[in-house]
């Protein structure tokens, strides 16, 4: 099953956001978000994987996987 937790589309572009209870990130933790990019081509402007992970790591030039603490915790 190809899912993505959340997204949302403002002025044709979309972002979309899928969840992850896992401590690290990898290619396949972005199936979701590349069949979402792969249906609606280049309005996908971003997406990004929230894991327990603690680093923010790149997954291409639009995809990123980041912590979801960063939701709550703010970082100087």
């Amino acid at each position: 099953m190809r899912r993505t937790s959340f997204s949302t589309r403002r002025s044709g572009r979309v972002i979309a956001i899928d969840v992850k209870a896992s401590a690290t990130a990898c290619a396949e933790d972005f199936r979701g978000l590349t069949h979402l990019r792969d249906r609606l081509g280049e309005d996908v402007i971003a997406g990004y994987v929230l894991y327990t992970g603690q680093e923010t790591l790149p997954f291409g030039p639009t995809f990123r996987a980041a912590p979801i603490s960063a939701l709550w915790e703010l970082r100087p």
